[in-house]
């Protein structure tokens, strides 16, 4: 065999495997992306049902209709806080057909004539604890005959507020739980008790009522 035969086969054997190495190549590389695609891709469907829950969630019906109104009031309900002594409106028991004079403070002077609204509390149709308080013997003489239910019409100049008796009590004299304030509109009743016993009360009768109504003054 010459030079010239054993370099041709050198070439061709050469060529055999370069075409062998090439061809197994294509097919690693085709083997390799064929796998890629087959495999779900998780993260992809991950997004899909994290957007199909997203939809869900925001297209409930009348969710969208829902506006988010923060219900704060334009201005106070009273421009100018009473002194003591003020008349500052009335209080209307249907129940009882009384119809009293609100006096501002509760001193010996102010109870005198009629109830007198706790200086510390709330005003009248404001939201806390708003608290009057009245002598046994004379405006109050009949609060033990109210009942759950009843309804309490205050008139001030803000405007008319209707509550509605939530709950009677009795406490000592000392019980502060009764000036405490509330989360919503609350009026709270208190007078002497026991009612018919002359020089001796040391005990309160509370009553509780819950606003339910305000009609307030243009």
């Amino acid at each position: 065999m010459n030079k010239l035969e054993l370099s041709a086969d050198k070439f061709s054997l050469v060529t055999i495997l370069s075409l062998g190495f090439m061809v197994l190549g294509i097919g690693c590389a085709s083997w390799a992306i064929f796998s890629i695609w087959a495999q779900p891709d998780y993260s992809i469907n991950a997004n899909l049902d994290s957007d199909r829950i997203f939809s869900t969630e925001h297209t409930v019906e009348g969710i969208s209709e829902i506006p988010l109104v923060l219900t704060v009031p334009d201005k106070p309900l009273y421009s100018v806080y009473p002194e003591e002594g003020d008349n500052i409106g009335s209080l209307t028991i249907p129940a009882l057909q009384l119809e009293l004079p609100i006096i501002q403070g509760t001193g010996a002077n102010e109870l005198k004539k009629g109830v007198g609204h706790f200086a510390q509390s709330v005003l009248p149709g404001e939201e806390d604890n708003c608290v009057f308080s009245g002598h046994r013997e004379t405006v109050f003489r009949q609060i033990g005959d109210l009942k759950i239910g009843d309804q309490l019409i205050v008139q001030t100049s803000a405007g008319t507020f209707i509550y509605e008796v939530s709950g009677t009590r009795i406490v000592h004299a000392d019980d502060k739980t009764v000036i405490v304030p509330t989360d919503h509109a609350v009026l709270t009743l208190t007078t002497c008790y026991p009612f018919n016993t002359p020089g001796y009360f040391p005990d309160r009768y509370i009553v509780s009522a819950d606003l339910i109504q305000s009609k307030l003054t243009l």
